[in-house]
């Protein structure tokens, strides 16, 4: 290891020589479930410590009270925290989460089976993210392993609760001071890097009527019906909204979704109350309290016109967008230089249209980069869908590159 030429082909070889314990340990962390909704994620937290620990890793469990967690719709939550300073320096984080959404119909395996079929491992979040639970803890061991001459600390977040909004993952750690990265590297895919993403408003609408007896509707005010008017002025919005475009390539336009609705009493009642909520995804290049007074105008003013029933909204979740900062810049730069290296290909900086944890961290104030185990795009991986898998092979090309840009980032 006198060289780092010598130690980049030494990693290569103990991730090469380790790839087949890593797929077992990834096996044993999908066959956990961790569904989020309903979000009891401690035994799956616990499970995970364990299989960590049997790898020579020391643990930090860190608990979410309970009402915390019950405030985020959730039900338990322990998020993991493993440190390793190798020296004086920065410290850089990985960070993965770990819980994911319910498998839903369709599948053709076993979503907590692992089933493995030609190179690729099938099941609820294979891809997004616990396979970086094994990108990163491998990539760290490999360096501890290979006694790498490094000047930082080296940080795994595992955390549950993205899925959610991650306030009680690592906005819990962050904002309690228990960690405080500079760099960050957050779960993604193996053929990118992602410098940005969206931000994303949920917005809960409610129409307040008047309940009426279904052969004399005239005497009550219809809920639905105005619901109905004010669903089609948003839909309407949404096609304004394709003008937003971003200048980030990967992301094109904000976007609008009425994605839950419910109400009514019976089918013989006219419908007192309707509520729905809607999903509004917000470019890194707009202003997000600007984009939240624009949506509850566009319904204010639409509802002005209907005084027979009373229309209020409650913001359910906002999420700021992950930016592209320069300082993301050398960490961006190194991973698509090994990225290109080991895959063999050119490794793009992207955005991407979805909201992660990683606008957690940046900001806080860490130069935060998106990079693991994955295929070119999550419609490839099939993630939040049936038949969610993940190409083996890009779990070995990602632990490379990782453990390759550690070697490179903290080389003082």
């Amino acid at each position: 290891m006198s060289t780092s030429g010598n130690l980049g082909a030494r990693l290569g070889v103990h991730i090469d020589t380790s790839h087949d314990t890593a797929v077992a340990f990834l096996a044993e962390l999908i066959r956990v479930p961790s569904d989020n909704p309903p979000g009891d994620c401690k035994p799956h937290a616990l499970r995970a410590a364990e299989l960590l620990e049997g790898l020579g890793f020391t643990v930090e469990r860190h608990e979410v009270p309970s009402d915390v967690v019950g405030r985020q719709d959730m039900r338990s939550v322990v998020n993991l925290v493993v440190r390793h300073r190798f020296g004086e320096g920065p410290i850089v984080a990985l960070n993965a989460h770990g819980d994911v959404v319910p498998p839903g119909e369709g599948w053709r395996a076993d979503p907590y089976g692992a089933e493995i079929r030609d190179g690729r491992m099938y099941g609820r979040g294979v891809a997004v993210s616990k396979s970086d639970f094994a990108t990163y803890a491998f990539a760290l061991k490999a360096l501890i392993d290979c006694d790498a001459p490094l000047k930082g600390t080296v940080e795994l977040h595992l955390t549950y609760d993205e899925e959610t909004g991650g306030h009680v993952g690592p906005g819990w750690l962050l904002e309690r001071g228990i960690v405080k990265p500079d760099y960050v590297i957050a779960a993604w895919f193996t053929y990118s890097v992602v410098i940005a993403h969206n931000g994303c408003l949920h917005l809960e609408v409610r129409v307040d009527g008047r309940s009426a007896h279904a052969a004399k509707p005239e005497s009550g005010a219809d809920a639905l019906e105005a619901a109905t008017r004010l669903l089609s002025s948003l839909y309407d919005y949404r096609e304004r909204l394709k003008v937003k475009r971003s200048s980030i390539p990967g992301i094109e336009h904000a976007t609008l979704v009425v994605g839950l609705i419910s109400g009514g009493i019976n089918t013989n009642v006219v419908p007192d109350r309707v509520t729905f909520r809607i999903d509004r995804r917000i470019l890194p290049d707009e202003d997000v309290a600007k984009a939240e007074l624009e949506l509850v105008r566009q319904i204010e003013e639409r509802a002005a016109a209907m005084p027979e029933v009373k229309v209020s909204t409650r913001r359910i979740l906002l999420a700021e967008p992950l930016r592209p900062s320069p300082a993301q810049s050398r960490l961006v730069e190194i991973l698509q230089r090994h990225a290109r290296e080991i895959t063999g290909e050119d490794v793009p900086a992207i955005g991407v249209p979805l909201f992660t944890d990683a606008r957690l961290y940046s900001n806080a104030g860490a130069a935060t980069v998106m990079y693991g185990a994955g295929p070119h795009s999550i419609l490839e991986a099939n993630g939040h869908r049936a038949d969610e898998n993940l190409v083996l092979e890009d779990l070995r090309k990602a632990t490379k590159v990782v453990a390759l840009t550690l070697v490179e980032l903290l080389a003082g």
